[in-house]
């Protein structure tokens, strides 16, 4: 799955590279990007920035510090002045959304 983006900044590539650090706790080494978890990165004039991402799961205990995560990382960069973080859950994640190399990182291969 391949993530929209709708970036009036220029910033989506700095975005998702500071995107790839960040991970999901319980499937270590794979980052949120390659288990496809980030489902849009928006930027807007005046340096808004907002990442549509999902969680492995709607009761994920560690919810609320990926998502502080998302939303310092995103904040740091350059250029953006404000870093929203929305959560949703439709499409629901399946293991299919992950790449191909998370798969095999995390043993689905």
């Amino acid at each position: 799955m391949s993530i929209i983006i709708m970036d009036k900044l220029n910033l989506a590539k700095e975005i998702q590279a500071q995107l790839e650090t960040v991970y999901d706790p319980e499937l270590r080494p794979a980052n949120i990007v390659d288990l496809g978890l980030v489902y849009e990165i928006i930027t807007k004039e005046g340096g808004v920035a907002k990442i549509v991402m999902t969680l492995t799961a709607p009761g994920c205990p560690v919810a609320g510090e990926i998502m502080n995560e998302v939303q310092q990382k995103v904040a740091a960069i350059d250029g953006i002045s404000e870093a929203l973080v929305e959560l949703t859950f439709d499409p629901p994640w399946t293991k299919d959304m992950m790449t191909e190399e998370a798969k095999l990182e995390l043993g689905f291969l």
